[in-house]
Order: structure tokens, then C-alpha cells, then sequence
């Protein structure tokens, strides 16, 4: 079904009546320097789809800027160097040439893919492994499509297993650590037991999907899609589709899906609109109520509640599109990154409206933000993807505190409970190799490592104790590097391909502030 969709899409959009734009220079083109990221459909790949549904927001300018000198926080390298300016304005206008059909993918066809590839009552409820399940690792490898388990006591690979092409938003567990939940670009979703060290079930949701979302209680898997503009929902005990809900403000112009979060304090999922200046709280559990501060409340009668089945949408609109968020440890507080470059907004999500505006300029990275106590109240902490600079705000009051001055612009960022001690990378820019060490009461950094000379170094995920932290080097040849946390010595290096996320059991399900959620 998936290559029929691909292979179809191609022919129709290539077939198609006067395709003025779409020439054979510009269809060269884009095979030569786009198709292996984005599709040759332009349906997307590990990069997104590239149709004028998806591009509402981007303008065809800020197009050719995109191609011309890359984008930040993305893999989407400069071109500049490599295409003629006119080349460049062939490869924009193809893009905003709509293809001739663009495939429907509806509860028929999420159906239609849906594959069991084993029973859950045949396997057995233990770990077939002499390992703490609950400190475990996955590492996801992009450089050829696979993931390792990795024991956070031993540090040593227990397994090993292809995923899907190109997995993006990040693995999500299921409550007790058993399960894990996979989401690539191109739709599908994959259900992997950490028990059996099996894949059991998987599912097409979308064709151009962002990532998703467990919910608190185990039941359900939210999935946000770029394309179709839609929310799929799945029951997680087997992957099989529950419900979709059409991405679209009440006049109806429909958006893609920036990002599906599980808001499990509050029995509910958050969701980020790309295209519609909103914020929606979906709730999923229909026999418990949605809780405020403790105090159940009637959501069936609350204002501003849709009901939407078994899973009520109560929409949240703002003054700005925000595309990235962070939570509080209560889910309280929604803190937004504002793409207009220049503040954050803070939304309480028990009121439903902006509380703050945070002065964060650049591009602050807050999906990467974490918090810790300093001075006998919580802070939070965030990188930015533009900007050389970790920006330290004050959760009190929301003011910025301190900016720490680092060598670029930095992706991730990490810390744990029982560690002094703040990660961040310099993802971007010429010391890409730099890890900054900060120490988290005197908000200095007081180290910085230098792993693989030339070779990007980032993302930091500690195990369950906070004793040892895992570095990443993002290449073919590159490798997860084990730390003593507190020391700040290396202690042995696991050769990978391209490692990029490690995601730590314990500290995911229990949400820990040094990690993201």
C-alpha cells in the first residue's frame, strides 16, 4: 500500500494538466537535491512533505531564504553554494505547485495497514533478559534506520532491531516502561515490547506525521499528523484506530499538527496547531474526569469544551502561533516559543489564556528545556537554536534571570535530580564538537569537553540514578559515550551509527525535570 501511494503520487503529480512549474528541469532538480530527504512525491521522508497544503505559513521569500542558507534546528542544509539563484527559484515554485491528487488517508486506509505481528496474550510478562527494565536505554540510530537497547547498570547492548525509515518526535513509553511507541515521518507508528524484545503491532496513521503521545493511563496513542491535517487515535493495546479528529479552527481552515504532548496530571493531551494560532487540551479518559489544582470538574459543562466523542477538546486561542512548548512539573503552565523571534508566552492552561510574556529572542528551544531548584525556588533552562546562549527564567515571576554565553547555538539540553551538573551541545556552527558543562548553583560553566574533534557532539540523557550521563556523536561512524556524572571522566565509548536520542525508562515514565517529556 505504502510504495502503490508513492509510486501513484508521482505519476499523477508528473501527469499533471499544464505542470508548467513542474518541468523535467525542475523535476531533476529536486530528485538531484531534495527527494532523499522529502520524497520524490514531495510527500515527505526524514524530511517534510513539501506541497502548498504544508507551506501556508512560509512564504515563497522566506522559501528561497530556507533553500539558499539552511534552517535552523533542522538537518536542512544551505544550498547556496550549490544552486544558481534561478535554480533555486525553479525548486520554490515546483514546491507550491499542488499535485495533480494528493492521497487520501482516512479511517479506510489507517485500517487497511493495520498489521499485528504478534498476540499479546502469547507473550510472557517478563523480561527475557537479567537486566532492571526500568533502567534501560533506547538509542536511536538514524544512520541506517535502527535502535539499540541499551542496560544503564552494565552499559552494554542487550539488543538491537530495525525500526521504520526515519523515526521522528521521540520514542514515548507506556506507563510502566513496557511498551515503547515509535512514530516515523512517513506515518507509521510501531508498538516494540521491552519485555519479549519484539515489535507486536504497527499501523499507518498519517502520511506525514510529527510525532505522538501515550496517554497517562496506558490507553490510548495520539498521533499528530502534518498530512492530512489531522489527530489519529489509537488504542495502545493493539495499535488499532479509535477515532480521527480534523485539525481545524471553528471556520474550518484546517492546520498540521506541530506536536502532541501527554498531560498526564491533568488526564489529558496538549496539542500544538502549526497553521491556527491555538493550543488544544484533548481529554482522553472517559471515566475520570479532567483535574484543576486537584478539584474534579464536569468537562462535559465547562466552557469552552467540544464534545468530540469520547475525547472532548477544549481549544485555547492565542495571540501567536507556538510551535514549541515546555511544561511545569504540574502541567499547569504551558511556557510557548513565539516564532516571531523576539519573546516566549506563558499559558496557564487551567484559565485558558496567556499569564506572561517571557523575553527569549532568537529561537529558544524549550521542547529541550529543563528545570531544577536554585535558590530555594525552580528555574528552568533552555537552549537556543539561533542564539549563542542558555537562557536560566525564574518560574516565579517568569523573568530571565541569566543568559549564559556559549560557543553557538545549542539543541538539547539535560540534567538530572542527583546531579550538579546542566548539559548543553553547541548543535549548530563551527564548534558543533563542544559540550558546555554548567554548574547548576553557581549557573557558570565550568567545563567544557570536546569528544570527537570535528564530529557533532549532543544530546545527553542520564541513567535512572544520575550516575552516569550518555553523550551522542551524530555520525556514521559514531558512537554513545558513557560519562561518570559527577567526575565528568569518560568512561567507555559504544560505537554506533549515528546515534541521535537516548531515552532513559525510569526517567521518561517518571518524568523527571532534567529530561524532556
Amino acid at each position: 500500500m505504502q510504495n502503490f501511494l508513492i509510486v501513484g503520487a508521482a505519476l499523477l503529480f508528473m501527469l499533471a494538466g499544464p505542470a508548467r512549474a513542474a518541468d523535467a528541469n525542475s523535476l531533476a532538480l529536486f530528485k538531484q537535491h531534495c527527494a532523499s530527504c522529502h520524497g520524490a512525491d514531495r510527500l515527505g521522508g526524514m524530511g517534510p512533505a513539501l506541497l502548498p497544503e504544508n507551506l501556508g505559513r512560509l512564504k515563497k521569500a522566506e522559501a528561497i531564504k530556507v533553500i539558499s542558507q539552511g534552517r535552523s534546528a533542522t538537518q536542512m542544509p544551505a544550498f547556496a553554494d550549490k544552486l544558481q539563484p534561478a535554480q533555486i527559484q525553479t525548486l520554490v515554485d515546483l514546491i507550491y505547485t499542488p499535485l495533480a491528487s494528493v492521497p487520501v488517508w482516512g479511517m479506510d486506509e489507517i485500517n487497511k495497514s493495520h498489521v499485528i505481528h504478534f498476540q499479546q496474550t502469547t507473550l510472557g510478562n517478563k523480561p527475557i533478559y537479567q537486566a532492571d527494565p526500568l533502567n534501560l536505554f533506547i538509542v536511536v540510530e538514524l544512520g541506517d534506520h535502527h535502535a539499540t537497547i541499551l542496560d544503564g547498570d552494565k552499559l552494554e547492548p542487550i539488543h538491537r532491531f530495525k525500526t521504520r525509515f526515519a523515526l521522528h518526535g521521540g520514542p514515548k513509553y507506556s506507563p510502566d516502561g513496557r511498551f515503547v511507541y515509535f512514530a516515523s515521518r512517513d506515518g507509521w507508528v510501531s508498538k516494540f515490547d521491552m519485555y519479549n524484545l519484539k515489535t507486536v503491532a504497527e499501523i499507518r496513521a498519517g502520511i506525514n506525521t510529527r510525532n505522538l503521545a501515550v496517554s497517562g493511563d496506558g490507553r490510548y496513542v495520539l498521533v499528530g499528523n502534518y498530512l492530512p491535517h489531522t489527530l489519529v487515535v489509537l488504542d495502545a493495546t493493539d495499535l488499532k484506530p479509535v477515532q480521527t479528529i480534523t485539525a481545524q479552527d471553528k471556520h474550518g481552515k484546517t492546520s498540521r499538527v506541530s506536536a502532541v504532548y501527554t498531560a498526564a496530571p491533568r488526564n489529558s493531551f496538549i496539542v500544538a496547531l502549526k497553521d491556527i494560532p491555538e493550543v488544544w487540551e484533548i481529554y482522553y479518559n472517559d471515566k475520570h474526569e479532567p483535574v484543576y489544582h486537584g478539584l474534579v470538574h464536569d468537562y462535559q459543562h465547562k466552557e469552552g469544551i467540544e464534545d468530540k466523542s469520547a475525547f472532548p477538546i477544549r481549544r485555547m486561542v492565542l495571540d501567536d502561533y507556538l510551535d514549541d512548548f515546555f511544561f511545569d512539573l504540574p502541567y499547569t503552565h504551558l511556557i510557548g516559543a513565539a516564532r516571531n523571534g523576539k519573546n516566549g508566552q506563558v499559558v496557564n492552561l487551567d484559565v485558558r489564556r496567556k499569564v506572561a510574556d517571557l523575553e527569549l529572542a532568537g529561537l529558544p528551544h524549550l521542547g529541550s528545556g529543563i528545570i531544577w531548584d536554585y535558590q530555594g525556588h525552580p528555574v528552568m533552562a533552555t537552549p537556543n537554536l539561533q542564539k549563542s546562549e542558555v537562557d536560566i527564567i525564574d518560574m516565579k515571576d517568569w523573568k530571565v534571570i541569566k543568559r549564559i554565553p556559549t560557543l553557538g547555538p545549542g539543541f538539547f539540553m539535560r540534567s538530572h535530580e542527583n546531579s550538579p551538573y546542566a548539559w548543553t551541545d553547541v548543535f549548530f556552527g563551527p564548534n558543533k564538537e563542544a559540550v558546555h558543562i554548567i554548574d547548576k548553583n553557581t549557573l557558570e560553566i565550568v567545563q567544557t569537553l570536546r569528544p570527537a574533534p570535528g564530529k557533532n557532539a549532543a544530546h545527553v540523557e542520564f541513567d535512572r540514578y544520575g550516575r552516569y550521563a550518555l553523550l551522542s556523536i551524530w555520525d556514521m561512524d559514531g558512537a554513545v559515550i558513557v560519562y561518570d556524572a559527577r567526575t565528568l571522566k569518560e568512561i567507555k565509548r559504544l560505537p554506533m551509527k549515528k546515534p541521535s536520542g537516548k531515552y532513559n525508562v525510569y526517567n521518561k515514565i517518571h518524568r523527571s525535570a532534567g529530561t524532556s517529556h
